[in-house]
């Protein structure tokens, strides 16, 4: 394995590392020592690359979230018209809630992390407003808003139930809500 100046991956392996842990042990078993173990790295990079766990945590949990704002991004970038809009928004509904457990698990970390401090919260902000963002390329503000909880609540509720509802839910619910106010493409 490459080492010191030649292993110009390592905050990334580090970043990469920390989500995997924080996945499989939430937050509260993740350790500078069990995440250099994880990265294959010395403990002292750890140090070297982050202030202390919190910037860790922020760090990695941006990542994560630059992550899901990116396939709000991809999917919905692709839409040209109000219908593929709305199939877009059905598509994140079931891409997001089909992944994989450890998505899941990532987000509610971020989530409770973010109940308890405000530096979270202002992360979590910011990744419902890109997200926003994306959606009002097709729909106005407020439906927009509107529908990034419903992409969210019906995610995790697709996510957590033994029998998750099948498609016609989820385009019935945009239906309702983006009816009234349309699609602005």
């Amino acid at each position: 394995m490459a080492t010191g100046q030649n292993d110009p991956e390592r905050r990334e392996r580090i970043i990469a590392a920390a989500l995997d842990l924080i996945a499989e042990e939430g937050v509260a078993g993740t350790s500078h020592r069990k995440v250099a173990a994880r990265a294959g790295v010395p403990l002292g990079s750890m140090t070297y690359h982050f202030g202390g766990m919190d910037e860790l945590l922020r760090e990695a949990f941006t990542r994560f979230s630059d992550s899901i704002v990116a396939v709000f991004e991809e999917r919905l970038g692709a839409a040209s018209a109000p219908a593929e809009a709305r199939e877009a928004v059905a598509d994140l509904v079931h891409h997001l809630s089909g992944g994989s457990q450890r998505e899941l698990v990532l987000t509610h970390e971020l989530y409770t992390l973010a109940a308890r401090e405000p530096a979270y919260r202002e992360l979590t902000r910011e990744w419902m407003r890109r997200s926003r963002v994306a959606l009002e390329r097709h729909f106005d503000p407020a439906t927009a808003r509107q529908l990034d909880a419903m992409i969210e609540g019906l995610s995790i509720h697709r996510a957590l139930e033994t029998e998750p509802h099948d498609r016609a839910l989820t385009v019935e619910a945009i239906a309702r809500i983006t009816q009234s106010h349309g699609a602005s493409s």
